[in-house]
C-alpha cells in the first residue's frame, strides 16, 4: 500500500511508522519484554478519580468523575477492552480515550487487563473480559452505576474480544449489555489465513502479523474448519439478539471486508447498527493520529453513540 492512498490527514503520521513484523517470534518476544517494562501507570488526572483493582488473573483501572470535579457521575458505565492483536498491549493502552470518555460523557469507565497469547491462548482473554463484566455488576452499587446502563467497547482485537463477550452473555442469559462499541474489530481468523492479502501492505497491521497473531490466539492455525464458540465471534452463525451496535472501520483497514461483512449479518438480524467508514483510513488512525479531522468523526461519533444508548447527552 502506497502512502499516498492514505488520506491527506494521515500520510505524514503513517509514514513515519515502521512495518513491525510481529510474526517473527524472536521480535515479538523483545517487544513483549519492552512492554513489560514499561510504567503501567496513569498520571493523575484533576477532576477524575483512577484506581486499579485486582481480579483473578489481572486487573481493571476503574476511571470515575471525581465527586466535585466539575463532571458529575450518571450511572452509565463502559467496559472497555484495549488492543493490540491479542498478543500485546495493557490497561495503559487506551488511558487516553477512557479518560476522554469520562471528560466527556459523565460515565465511568472499567478497563480490563487481560492475559495476552501466545503464552495464554484463547479462552483466557475472553475468561479475563467476561471476569470484568461480572465484577461491573457486582460492584455496581459501590461504582455508582445502573447495570441496565453499561456498554461495552473495544478497539482492534479489544472489539474482537467485546464481540465474542456481547455473544457469551448473550448466550448466558442474565443482564446484558446496553450496546456494543466495535472499533475497527479484530473478528475473523479466515482473514489471516487467506495469503493473497499478504503482499498488500497494509499499514500498521499486515495480513502476516494478523495470521500469526491469530495462530498464537487460537493455539492452531487461522482458518480451521471449526472453532470453539466466540473464539472468532465474526463466525458465528446466529447474530439475533444482540445489542444495538456502533462500528467503525477505516476504508484501507485489513479488517474492512470482515468488519462490514459483521454488520450486514447483524442487520440481517435485526439488530439495530450505525457504521462509520473512515475515508481512506488504515488501521487505528483515530489512535495514531487523533486530532485530524478524519479521526476525529470517528470519536465524535461512537461518543455520540454512547451518550444516545446511555441516555447521557454530551454536552
Amino acid at each position: 500500500m502506497e502512502i499516498e492512498q492514505l488520506h491527506p490527514e494521515l500520510r505524514q503520521a503513517y509514514g513515519r511508522i515502521p512495518a513491525v513484523p510481529f510474526h517473527n517470534r524472536v521480535i515479538y518476544t523483545v517487544i513483549s519484554l519492552l512492554q513489560k517494562l514499561m510504567p503501567n501507570k496513569i498520571r493523575p488526572v484533576p477532576g477524575i478519580r483512577i484506581e486499579d483493582r485486582p481480579l483473578s488473573h489481572g486487573l481493571v483501572r476503574v476511571y470515575r468523575p471525581e465527586p466535585g470535579g466539575g463532571q458529575a457521575g450518571n450511572g452509565a458505565a463502559v467496559l472497555w477492552i484495549h488492543g493490540g492483536g491479542y498478543i500485546i498491549g495493557n490497561v495503559s493502552t487506551n488511558d487516553r480515550e477512557c479518560v476522554g470518555l469520562v471528560k466527556k460523557l459523565g460515565v465511568a469507565v472499567v478497563s480490563v487487563e487481560y492475559r495476552l497469547a501466545p503464552k495464554h491462548p484463547f479462552p483466557a482473554p475472553l475468561d479475563d473480559c467476561f471476569e470484568a463484566w461480572q465484577w461491573m455488576l457486582d460492584n455496581a452499587a459501590e461504582l455508582g452505576i445502573d447495570p441496565a446502563r453499561i456498554a461495552i467497547a473495544g478497539q482492534s482485537a479489544g472489539g474482537g474480544l467485546a464481540a465474542g463477550l456481547v455473544q457469551r452473555i448473550a448466550d448466558g442469559g442474565g443482564q446484558q449489555p446496553a450496546a456494543q462499541v466495535l472499533m475497527y474489530p479484530m473478528l475473523d481468523d479466515r482473514t489471516g489465513a487467506n495469503r493473497a492479502l499478504d503482499p498488500m501492505g497494509h499499514k500498521l497491521w499486515s495480513n502476516k502479523n494478523n495470521r500469526a497473531a491469530w495462530s498464537w490466539y487460537l493455539g492452531q492455525p487461522a482458518g480451521a474448519a471449526e472453532l470453539p464458540d466466540y473464539a472468532a465471534p465474526g463466525r458465528r452463525r446466529d447474530l439475533s439478539g444482540l445489542p444495538e451496535t456502533w462500528l467503525g472501520v477505516g476504508e484501507l483497514d485489513l479488517f474492512y471486508e470482515e468488519d462490514i461483512a459483521y454488520v450486514r449479518r447483524l442487520q440481517a438480524a435485526d439488530v439495530a447498527c450505525e457504521v462509520l467508514v473512515g475515508p481512506q483510513a488504515p488501521h487505528a488512525y483515530d489512535i495514531i493520529v487523533p486530532k485530524a479531522p478524519v479521526s476525529q468523526v470517528m470519536i465524535s461519533s461512537y461518543r455520540a453513540f454512547l451518550a444516545r444508548v446511555l441516555e447521557c447527552p454530551l454536552p
